[in-house]
């Protein structure tokens, strides 16, 4: 469900313009199943700018819709932050960065729209109890494959390290 989600709503399949790609990525992560689609825009310099994300995640039972979504789109900016600047240094065996203002982290300016569906499957337990998913961890996790795959569909280069920062 999750892979045919993504399929209807990310425009999968259609071509685009040079210089821009498409990736995805699905994980199976803390008892839900979570799905991305990264749209990235690579200029000639190699600058990678990710223009829109669309996720979907069945998290089988779902109480309350609005949570989830905020969770996936919340998610979704914290793997990006982490796949594009996240790194931590250390000089003479101490940790460069102290606070925010020294660790890159995506801003208003430079966040995709995100857009999520939810396709909860439902379900029940091994012992008939509503199945239940996570929604936490699962939403991160696909974001960093979905963007790298966008690069190498925009550019033909797979990225293998991270963070993309360092990528020329």
């Amino acid at each position: 469900g999750v892979l045919d989600t993504l399929q209807r709503h990310s425009d999968w399949g259609q071509p685009m313009p040079k210089g821009r790609g498409r990736g995805i990525s699905v994980v199976d992560n803390h008892g839900g199943v979570m799905g991305m689609v990264a749209e990235v825009t690579v200029n000639e310099r190699g600058a990678v700018r990710v223009d829109r994300m669309v996720g979907a995640i069945d998290a089988y039972n779902i109480v309350n819709p609005n949570l989830v979504a905020a969770q996936v789109e919340g998610g979704a900016i914290f793997g990006l932050t982490a796949a594009l600047y996240g790194e931590i240094t250390l000089k003479d065996g101490a940790v460069t960065q102290g606070n925010f203002d020294d660790y890159p982290m995506v801003r208003m300016a430079d966040t995709p729209r995100v857009v999520t569906h939810i396709c909860s499957s439902g379900g029940v337990d091994a012992e008939g109890q509503p199945k239940w998913g996570g929604v936490g961890e699962c939403t991160v996790a696909p974001v960093a494959a979905a963007v790298t795959n966008a690069i190498f569909n925009a550019t033909g280069v797979r990225v293998r390290r991270l963070p993309i920062k360092h990528i020329d």
